[in-house]
């Protein structure tokens, strides 16, 4: 007989009985169960019209056990060696690319840095008596390098911002790592991270105000609107939009008027009192920029840098070491928020946060450094704008995520996936771009710090 020939017929089958089971405490359902009896089931395998009778059976049982431990199995990340074998392997990951990195600094500092800062550390005299007549490299640039960056009012309000987003990603980790934030009572996590945000606001207008008075900055109108609404005006903007088209496709998405009132007076009796008070301890509490060096009164040509010099390639390769820490942890945060995974394992995250912060620290410093090796001058929004360009990074691989691994489709449901991880995108730009400047800040402060500048 020949097999070829055979045809496989496939069947297909409705279960028609379901059995419930309700575990229950005192009148409170602490675990439901459901499964389908594989004894009750109709072949509807031709195309036929056929009734269906549908039956169900309800069981219950008492337990002493609390609602509370009915969650550990949602929460008990020790059952699933999956999930063990991919944190185990992120962290590792990421430590042993922090390590390399870490290495490569110190031989370049020992190699290369020591030697540059005992050179320049010589008197003029010495120097001109060594056959230096003229000075080069990133000594040569000592009375700019201090020199305050344009838009002073902007980047302090983005140092802000940024620092107030890095106070509540540590807080809400933390929070969370106390089980604060329950399984079976979701709003517990949203009225917390908006309670937090809005505390923050001190910190971002006391960061912004003491900053740009270091500036010497005049125009305090300009630099509170600009701090106050450089990050919360654009998430604004999306949640309205999102809103309106939530309600327009009738879906629960949308937040109801009630809760975006409280959210409201959450800001107007909250977060602006903070902001504004936050304003006045920095400006009267903030002290003179201090620099190592005298700042020129004529600044200096940036000379024409090769391509590969630019800002933006340096952005795209000081971004890809960030993100290379964050990769796996992006993945699982994507399927949990898109995704009908759970995920609360909120002490790792806080590992790969420390991990991720001291990666972007290391690339700005070392981003900084060859930038003022070619003598440009101009390193205080580049040191930002790399720092931060891990979050661009983010949401470009979300649009990656999007097309290739969800299976989302609609306008509403692309508006609420772009615009909500442009808004991700946007914070882990404010915020790491203020640990990437800090960071570059106090390597230059050491570096010029070191040597003897006329």
């Amino acid at each position: 007989m020949d097999h070829r020939n055979q045809i496989i017929k496939t069947e297909y089958f409705l279960f028609n009985h379901y059995d419930f089971e309700f575990v229950h405490r005192n009148g409170t359902v602490v675990d439901i169960f459901l499964q389908v009896d594989p004894y009750y089931m109709v072949n509807v395998t031709d195309d036929i019209e056929a009734d269906v009778v549908f039956t169900y059976s309800v069981k219950w049982f008492d337990t002493q056990q609390s609602h509370y431990k009915g969650m550990d199995k949602y929460t008990n990340y020790s059952s699933v060696p999956q999930a063990n074998d991919i944190f185990g392997y992120s962290i590792a990951n990421s430590s042993f690319t922090i390590l390399i990195l870490i290495v490569c600094l110190l031989i370049f500092y020992i190699r290369v840095l020591r030697k540059d800062i005992s050179r320049y550390a010589c008197d003029v005299e010495e120097a001109e008596m060594a056959g230096n007549q003229e000075e080069t490299g990133w000594k040569n640039i000592h009375g700019d390098v201090f020199r305050f960056p344009k838009h002073k009012s902007l980047f302090a309000a983005a140092l802000g911002s940024g620092t107030q987003l890095l106070v509540v990603m540590v807080a809400i980790l933390v929070l969370g790592f106390t089980d604060l934030f329950l399984l079976h009572r979701p709003t517990v996590f949203v009225y917390a991270l908006a309670i937090v945000y809005a505390l923050t606001f001190a910190n971002s207008g006391y960061t912004s105000t003491s900053f740009y008075h270091q500036l010497e900055g005049t125009k305090w109108t300009k630099n509170i609107l600009l701090t106050g609404g450089l990050h919360i005006g654009p998430l604004f903007l999306v949640f309205i939009v999102n809103n309106i088209v939530g309600v327009f496709y009738e879906s629960t998405a949308a937040l109801p008027l009630g809760d975006i009132i409280e959210f409201s007076l959450l800001w107007v009796f909250l977060a602006l009192p903070l902001l504004i008070l936050g304003m006045v301890i920095g400006k009267n509490s903030a002290s003179d920029f201090q620099a190592p060096c005298r700042t020129a009164k004529c600044p200096k040509e940036v000379p024409q840098p090769r391509w590969y010099k630019c800002v933006l390639p340096q952005m795209a390769l000081a971004g890809i070491f960030s993100f290379s820490v964050i990769f796996l942890q992006t993945i699982e945060i994507l399927n949990v928020v898109w995704g009908y995974t759970i995920y609360t394992s909120y002490g790792f995250m806080l590992i790969m946060l420390f991990l991720l912060l001291i990666m972007t620290a290391l690339v700005s410093i070392v981003m900084t450094y060859f930038q003022l090796a070619a003598e440009n001058h101009e390193w205080w929004w580049r040191s930002f704008f790399c720092g931060g360009s891990t979050g661009l990074y983010v949401y470009g691989y979300s649009i990656y995520h999007s097309f290739h691994l969800l299976e989302m489709n609609g306008f509403m449901q692309t508006t609420f996936f772009f615009g909500y991880m442009a808004c991700l995108g946007y914070g882990i730009f404010l915020a790491l771009g203020t640990v990437g400047f800090y960071a570059s800040f106090l390597f230059v402060r050491y570096l010029y710090g070191s040597i003897k500048c006329d």
